[in-house]
This record gives C-alpha cells, sequence and structure tokens, in this order.
C-alpha cells in the first residue's frame, strides 16, 4: 500500500504535471519548444531562443518505492543523484545506473544512457515498464510496452525530445550489496573482446562472479577491464572524493573496494579524467577545489562559459597554436571488431585514455531509432576531448572520420553531442522513416523539432 508520503508526493506530481501542460500552451506555434532545466548534459551547443522554456520545475522527484516489488515510480527530470538516494537504503539501485550525477531518468530513456552492468542489464529504456509522456500534441498518454501506445514506448528511446517528454516512469530496481569489490585486470587489446564475451556468457571471470565490467585503455599496449562483485562486507574501503583519482588508481592497483555509493559515482568525481583540463587534478589545485565542486555538472557549466566566450580559444591563438576540434563522443563497436577500432582510434585520432564498457540488449526485440542487434555483443567506446585542427583541415573533420570508421566497424553513435551526417545518412543510421510515423501520430503539428534539426543543426 502507498504511503502518507507517498500519496502527497502523487498529488504533488499531478499538480506539477498541470504546470507543465500550462506552459507549453503558452508556447507560441511555431516556436521552439525546450525544457527549462538548470542542468544538461548534451554536449553540442543548440542555437539560442527567446521563447520560455517548459515548466518542470515540480518534476524532478521519485514519488514511490517498491522495495518488495523492486520497482519505483520516477519523475522524468529526476536526477540519478536524487534516485539512487531514494534506492540505496533498501539495497536496491535502478538497473543501470549512468556515471554522471545529473543525468536524468527521463534525459536517459529518450536519450541512451549505459554504465557496468550493461553488459547484463542492457540500456535504461530496457528496464521500463510504463511512462507518461507529454506528447507534441499537448496530451499525457501512457505508453507500455504493448497496448494503445507501445508504438510510441518502443519510438521514444533516443528520440531525444521529438516525440515528447517523460512526465513519470515505472522502472525495475535491481539489488546491490553495500560494498563494490573490483579487480584491475590488465589484458592485451586482442584479449579483450574475448574476455568480455566470456564474462557476458557466464557471469564469471577467474573463477569469481562478475556483477559490474568496464574499462579503460591508456594506450595500445596498456588496457585492462575493472570486474565488479557485489559484496557486503569489505576490510577497507577507498575514497576517490579527496586527493586519489579513480581512474589512476586501475593502474596502480589490482585490488580495491568501494562502497556502493561512492562506487556508482566514482566517475563523477573527475569526469572521468576530464577535470585535468581545469586543473583539478594538480594536487595543489585539488587541496584547495572544495569536495562538492568536483563533480561532472561544475565542469559541465566551465564548458558552458568557455563555449559562450571562448576565453582559452582566444588564448590558444594569442599563443600561436592551431586551433582545436572537440571530440566528445561515445560509440558502440561489436566486441569483435573492438581491437581493430581502437588501433585505428589511436593512430588516427591519438586521444588517450578511452573508456570501455560492455552492453547487451536485455531482450530479443530492437529498439527501432537505435538498432543495436539482439545477441550481440558491443563494447561502448567513450573519448572526450579535443584535437588540434591540422593545415587546411576544417572544424569537425576529425568528427567525419570517426563517423565514417563507426559505419565501417559495423558500430553505432550516440547523439547526445556533435554530429556531422548528411540528411540521408542520418535518416538510415536512425531510422527517421520510422520515428516520422510515430511522430505524425503525436505530434500532427510538428511542433517538437525533429531528430535530425536537434542532432546535427543545433536547433
Amino acid at each position: 500500500m502507498p504511503t502518507t508520503s507517498d500519496l502527497a508526493s502523487t498529488i504533488d506530481h499531478d499538480q506539477a504535471v498541470g504546470r507543465l501542460r500550462s506552459s507549453y500552451q503558452r508556447i507560441p506555434a511555431g516556436a521552439p519548444v525546450r525544457l527549462a532545466k538548470r542542468s544538461s548534459n548534451l554536449f553540442r551547443p543548440r542555437a539560442a531562443v527567446d521563447t520560455p522554456g517548459l515548466d518542470v520545475s515540480g518534476l524532478t522527484g521519485v514519488i514511490s518505492v517498491d522495495p518488495v516489488g523492486r520497482t519505483a515510480d520516477v519523475q522524468g527530470m529526476c536526477t540519478y543523484e536524487d534516485l539512487v538516494a531514494a534506492t540505496l537504503p533498501h539495497g536496491l539501485t535502478p538497473m543501470v545506473v549512468p556515471q554522471l550525477r545529473t543525468i536524468t531518468l527521463g534525459g536517459a530513456v529518450t536519450g541512451l544512457g549505459i554504465e557496468s552492468s550493461s553488459f547484463r542489464a542492457g540500456l535504461p529504456h530496457e528496464s521500463v515498464l510504463e511512462m507518461d509522456i507529454l506528447t507534441g500534441a499537448g496530451e499525457i498518454v501512457t505508453a507500455r510496452p504493448t497496448g494503445e501506445h507501445a508504438d510510441l514506448f518502443r519510438t521514444f528511446p533516443n528520440s531525444y525530445g521529438s516525440l515528447g517528454y517523460a512526465t513519470r516512469l515505472r522502472i525495475e530496481l535491481d539489488r546491490i550489496s553495500p560494498y563494490v569489490a573490483l579487480r584491475h585486470v590488465r589484458l592485451g587489446l586482442d584479449d579483450l573482446g574475448p574476455a568480455i564475451e566470456s564474462i557476458v556468457a557466464d557471469g564469471t571471470y577467474g573463477g569469481e562472479p562478475v556483477h559490474f565490467v568496464d574499462g579503460v585503455a591508456f594506450s595500445p599496449d596498456e588496457a585492462y577491464l575493472t570486474l565488479g562483485r557485489n559484496s557486503d562486507t569489505a576490510v577497507q574501503v577507498s575514497d576517490y572524493t579527496g586527493q586519489e583519482i579513480f581512474y589512476r588508481s586501475i593502474q596502480q592497483r589490482s585490488t580495491d573496494a568501494l562502497t556502493a555509493n561512492d562506487y556508482l559515482w566514482r566517475w563523477d568525481t573527475d569526469w572521468f579524467w576530464c577535470s585535468a583540463a581545469f586543473g583539478a587534478q594538480n594536487p595543489y589545485i585539488r587541496r584547495l577545489w572544495p569536495r562538492r565542486f568536483r563533480r561532472s555538472d561544475v565542469y559541465h557549466k566551465i564548458i558552458g562559459l568557455e563555449n559562450r566566450h571562448q576565453v582559452a580559444a582566444r588564448i590558444n591563438r594569442r599563443r600561436g597554436n592551431p586551433d582545436r576540434e572537440r571530440v566528445i563522443q561515445d560509440v558502440e563497436i561489436p566486441a569483435s571488431q573492438l581491437a581493430g577500432f581502437l588501433r585505428w582510434f589511436d593512430a588516427e585520432v591519438g586521444m588517450r585514455p578511452v573508456w570501455l564498457c560492455p552492453l547487451r540488449l536485455r531482450g530479443d526485440e530492437t529498439w527501432p531509432l537505435y538498432s543495436l542487434k539482439p545477441g550481440e555483443t558491443y563494447v561502448n567506446v567513450g573519448f572526450w576531448g579535443t584535437v588540434a585542427i591540422a593545415p587546411g583541415a576544417a572544424d569537425g573533420d576529425v568528427n567525419r572520420r570517426i563517423e565514417a570508421a563507426v559505419a565501417d566497424f559495423d558500430g553505432h553513435k550516440s547523439l547526445y553531442s556533435d554530429a556531422y551526417y548528411d540528411r540521408e545518412t542520418f535518416d538510415r543510421l536512425y531510422n527517421v522513416p520510422a520515428l516520422a510515423t510515430v511522430k505524425e501520430r503525436y505530434d500532427p503539428d510538428a511542433r517538437l523539432t525533429g531528430l535530425y534539426e536537434k542532432a546535427v543543426t543545433r536547433r
């Protein structure tokens, strides 16, 4: 039975949905529709607009947690940080917890999310049981895997707001122990794919259970898989929110242990390794940088300021250095092709390190807008930084080469950052004809910006 606090949350939720719909109705026809929220985990600049955004201020919480049924009802703008805070006291987490604290549940479902449980739990949208969606027609519909709105349910993932916005999602939860014990296993590039496939097949490595898998390739000669298992006890746990840095520990020790909470956010403190760009890994600066401000959303705001004011870019030019191209991407490569892609990437792009995260669809069905093959193991390869623009080259050329290489290796690219595809290629890769059919039903007046326009033309 729901508790009194759950009922109060339900009343608050209904009122918040009412405000959201009212704010949508106030946006003039033909004007861009965007969310009015304080944080974002998109990494592509967008054209400025002068119309008010959708009021989602009351849609940021957890409505209820059912620890027996292992489900939760969650508002669409709830961050994973707040969602985990509500579920961990019950020994539960979402099936997949994306690695940055301020990613929202609705954002991970309408976009894509991934983490070290994805080799067994798939992607965040695969653990959604039902969701309420504000459509382009201004209606709230409840979409489920079967029934009247099953077409919207299946097409919503990777639609990035082009079909609507989730206001409430009911999700499955997974058990987690108080601690996660880690092993860092060094492997050659040619051994990574077979090791991942073996772990996917039987959930063990070296005779020990594996509940979480990701990895880091520091160079073609130095790559690691980090294997985690649930543990009820730990003799000693590490703390990477202070002076020590998690990704460096992978090279320095073969075993480790973290609390469940610290494990889930191990990458957030230093934005994987990207905090080095702000000096946060310098020991002297790190001592002065308050812990509460060493987190991904703070770094993202710094990047936003740079995008607007170009301070670092102007300093770079004054020093006579070449302009730099931003290369911030996550791509899914079949495990069988992983070694080849990593060698190509290191030779042609040269960014180090790169993140490795195995994933596999939980079920047998495909999802229309992101066609991973059921039964095939992929590895997410994440790389985030900048490269010098070569003489005679144009900004975007490196990203275009990466897009072509990903296709050559039979992979897929996430759309949270810059994309450079032409319309025909984009429509084919992301199944825009299927999206258009569903969009015609739920957004008949085309009030919501299309997927190509969002991802490529930055509208």
